[in-house]
């Protein structure tokens, strides 16, 4: 478990909340729907899809204590009363059979566990019932992930604290997810891989980017030292990618995109 800090996320997240909102536009909700919202962090858009909802509700769950806290203190059911937040483990989702909807962003490549992920959904599902995530798929961050955080982990100053220790997110492809979907019982409707990309107006922003969610690899540093840490992350990402003319700092990602129904 990692400790997350709501308020730094919220600030520093401008991304994963415009993906969030263009995805909340696909699903077309009709108002009357009850929709799961797996992974809801701080809770603002959970709250965003409730105002579409008069004649529906929907239930944000998150296993971060401290996300579930601010949710509900931002978002108090006395001004939302279509509007909960639960603590639980994607893998032991609530309440089966209850939902119309199953939603997601920018969460479930924190579960290498998809396939008890999405029995859970699915159980969860009335039966007609459809999912739409969006999470980071193959390829996402590659040039953090497979290039610059490497570096920074062989220096001697950090290996003691980080060596052989794997990335903890799991960026599944367009194909292997459609399998997972499959052996869920779930009937894949479309997967697919949507790149995208962070700017940032300079270090401070691409710094705040992975202090807030690279919280399983900066956890592992003494928290003396993170700041330090977190500085020779930037300061090699921009020593291979330097920002373009206009100062922009441009992180390249990969979306996987997923909507599925449960037919039975």
């Amino acid at each position: 478990m990692v400790t997350w800090d709501p308020s730094d996320y919220a600030c520093h997240s401008p991304a994963q909340q415009l993906w969030a909102r263009e995805i909340v536009e696909k699903l077309n909700l009709n108002g009357d729907e009850r929709v799961l919202d797996l992974g809801c962090g701080d809770g603002r858009i959970t709250a965003e899809i409730a105002a579409r909802l008069s004649r529906g509700s929907v239930v944000g769950i998150d296993s971060s204590p401290e996300m579930i806290r601010f949710a509900r203190t931002h978002f108090p059911p006395e001004e939302n009363p279509n509007l909960a937040f639960e603590m639980h483990d994607f893998r032991d989702l609530p309440v089966p059979g209850e939902f119309d909807i199953a939603f997601s962003n920018a969460a479930l490549h924190w579960s290498g566990d998809q396939p008890a992920v999405l029995r859970g959904v699915r159980r969860n599902l009335v039966p007609g019932g459809r999912l739409l995530f969006q999470m980071g798929g193959k390829g996402n961050a590659s040039r953090l992930v497979d290039q610059v955080l490497p570096d920074i982990v062989r220096r001697p100053r950090w290996s003691q604290f980080l060596y052989g220790f794997p990335v903890p997110y799991y960026f599944f492809g367009d194909t292997e997810y459609s399998g997972f979907l499959v052996s869920a019982g779930l009937v894949p409707l479309r997967v697919e891989l949507i790149p995208k990309e962070m700017t940032y107006p300079g270090p401070d922003g691409l710094a705040g980017w992975v202090r807030t969610t690279w919280l399983p690899v900066t956890e592992r540093v003494p928290r003396e030292l993170r700041g330090s840490f977190i500085s020779e992350i930037v300061e090699h990402y921009l020593s291979m990618y330097p920002p373009d003319p206009d100062g922009a700092i441009k992180v390249p990602m990969v979306r996987l995109e997923v909507e599925a129904m449960r037919k039975d």
